[in-house]
């Protein structure tokens, strides 16, 4: 598994404990399935579609950009 998949997970916790919301709630703000989210965070899903980015970093109100570093 790349860094750069390894870091989109990361970077997804990251934002998502500095917000102190679940990964559930995380999946109903970004609407999407609990499991994408819960993958995405363990790196199990190595290339998160744009859209799934996209529908992550609007919930966390941030740009994708944010997400890839």
């Amino acid at each position: 598994m790349s860094k750069e998949k390894q870091g989109i997970g990361k970077t997804v916790k990251k934002y998502r404990l500095q917000k102190g919301i679940s990964q559930e709630k995380l999946a109903r703000l970004a609407d999407l399935a609990f499991p994408t989210i819960a993958k995405i965070e363990a790196g199990a899903t190595p290339n998160p579609s744009i859209d799934t980015v996209q529908k992550i970093a609007k919930a966390f109100g941030v740009s994708i950009d944010d997400l890839m570093k």
